[in-house]
């Protein structure tokens, strides 16, 4: 197969020779924000790579950052790139993880746009002007993702969305208490303090119209303490976590997912009120659903979407 040639030649230091067997083709971007399981895989191992087809995840993270050595990383650029030529549409959303803009970032970015992943994912972010560094390197209609981990963009969460390209900001829990000097034995389910950092960031988030994709739990055999985020996170309205495993993705598409009678309901709720708006009635009664109004309407819409 060319990923194993282009491995083969990578690991030999051939990089223009891995270079010519990659060609970057014109892709249509996953626009698409309704993902829920957001997994993520080292860019440099191509036996996950060859599976992105087969898993059980709404949203793939082919990552260039942590994870990757610094030895790696040449390579998992090239192999990141070809998998991007070869998948021209895809169903699941395909982001790119680079590394922090200062870190080879503004590079990476610079190489991969003309292979057009769905997103770009950039780490410590700061500012607004790290977040306009990060648009102007873009060349193509990729969407742009923000990682929250510094104690500068907490505290800018609400000015960063400086274009509509910016549409998803993923939390960064463990950087970001490493940042603000609190200790990650706080970050336990209904601990005060992670509860008011995870309300906080998806509000905020919700506010500015950018989708709050909550933070990735490292310990991924440990599933019954796994579960239990899933229950806080989905109670304070969360509908997207990041992932380190296959079977984390399922978790999260399983938790978070809706059940057939609640989409079944949110159908019959906006025929309903279409119907309604259509006599001129905005705000009418019925038998199994009670009052139903705009904002019920919108809120059946969000289900169904």
């Amino acid at each position: 197969m060319i990923l194993d040639n282009i491995e083969k030649l990578c690991d030999a230091g051939k990089y223009e020779e891995a270079d010519r067997l990659i060609e970057p083709k014109q892709r249509k971007i996953n626009k698409s924000l309704n993902f829920k399981s957001s997994l993520m895989l080292s860019a440099n191992n191509t036996k996950h790579l060859k599976k992105i087809s087969k898993i059980e995840a709404d949203c793939i993270i082919l990552n260039l950052e942590d994870g990757v050595s610094k030895e790696q990383k040449p390579k998992a650029l090239r192999l990141c790139a070809y998998v991007l030529s070869t998948m021209l549409t895809c169903k699941k959303k395909l982001v790119v993880r680079v590394n922090a803009l200062d870190e080879g970032g503004e590079d990476e970015i610079r190489y991969l746009s003309a292979f057009m992943p769905d997103a770009f994912r950039v780490p410590k972010i700061r500012t607004r002007e790290d977040v306009r560094k990060a648009l102007n390197l873009i060349g193509c209609d990729s969407e742009l993702h923000l990682s929250i981990e510094t104690k500068e963009s907490w505290l800018n969460l609400k000015d960063l969305r400086i274009d509509s390209r910016v549409s998803a900001f993923y939390l960064g829990v463990l950087d970001l208490f490493a940042d603000l000097e609190l200790s990650h034995s706080l970050i336990v389910p209904k601990n005060p303090t992670i509860s008011y950092i995870l309300t906080h960031f998806m509000l905020t988030c919700k506010a500015i119209g950018v989708k709050p994709v909550s933070f990735v739990f490292q310990e991924y055999k440990d599933m019954d303490t796994f579960l239990k985020w899933l229950k806080v996170e989905k109670e304070i309205g969360y509908d997207s976590k990041a992932c380190i495993s296959p079977s984390q993705a399922i978790e999260v598409s399983r938790v978070f997912g809706y059940s057939q009678k609640e989409i079944e309901d949110a159908k019959n709720i906006v025929a309903l009120f279409e119907a309604k708006l259509k006599e001129g009635i905005s705000g009418f009664s019925d038998e199994r659903y009670g009052f139903i109004d705009e904002p019920i309407y919108k809120g059946a819409k969000v289900i169904i979407s």
